[in-house]
C-alpha cells in the first residue's frame, strides 16, 4: 500500500510536462539500484527518459512536498526479463571501443554506444570466456518487484 505525505493542497502538482527536483530510490529484491536520498537530489523533466514511463505515470498528480513509497509487481516497472537481451559480445569489439588491456569482471556494468553514436546503453557482464563475454542488456530490475520511493522537493 503506498504511503504519501504532502504539505498543502495549494502546492503545485506533477503534470506530464513538469520539471522536478526530487529524491528517489529504486530497489528490488537484491537492494537499491539507485538512491539519491544519500546525496544531492535529482533534477529532471518528465518525458526525457530518466524514469520508465510507468514510474513517470505514478508521479502524475502528486503535490510538491509529497513523500511516497510505491510497491510495483514483478515486471510492472521495467517489463519482463527478456532472455533475447542476453548477448555474447566479441572481445575484439570491446578492444575497439576501449582499452585492449582492460580486465573485465563479472557483475560490471559497461556502457555501449548506440549504432548512431548519439547515446549509450548499459549491459551487465554475466560471463567471461576466451574471445567473448556474455552481457545482459535488460534493465537490472526487469522482471522483478520494485519499490519506488520519491520525495518531491520542487515541481515546476
Amino acid at each position: 500500500m503506498p504511503t504519501t505525505s504532502t504539505t498543502s493542497s495549494s502546492a503545485p502538482r506533477v503534470t506530464p510536462t513538469s520539471f522536478l527536483t526530487l529524491h528517489y530510490r529504486l530497489g528490488g529484491p537484491h537492494g537499491d539500484i539507485i538512491n539519491t536520498f544519500t546525496g544531492k537530489p535529482a533534477t529532471m523533466s518528465l518525458g526525457e527518459g530518466r524514469l520508465s514511463p510507468l514510474l513517470e505515470e505514478k508521479l502524475l498528480g502528486l503535490e510538491e512536498g509529497a513523500h511516497t513509497v510505491l510497491e510495483l509487481a514483478e515486471g510492472e516497472a521495467f517489463g519482463p526479463h527478456n532472455p533475447d537481451m542476453m548477448q555474447w559480445v566479441a572481445r575484439s569489439l570491446l578492444d575497439q571501443l576501449g582499452d585492449p588491456r582492460e580486465q573485465y569482471q563479472v557483475g560490471e556494468v559497461l556502457q555501449f554506444p548506440t549504432p548512431d553514436g548519439l547515446d549509450q546503453y548499459a549491459g551487465t557482464l554475466l560471463q567471461v570466456e576466451p574471445g567473448k563475454l556474455l552481457f545482459d542488456f535488460n534493465h537490472p530490475l526487469a522482471g522483478q518487484a520494485v519499490q519506488f520511493e520519491v520525495k518531491l522537493i520542487a515541481v515546476m
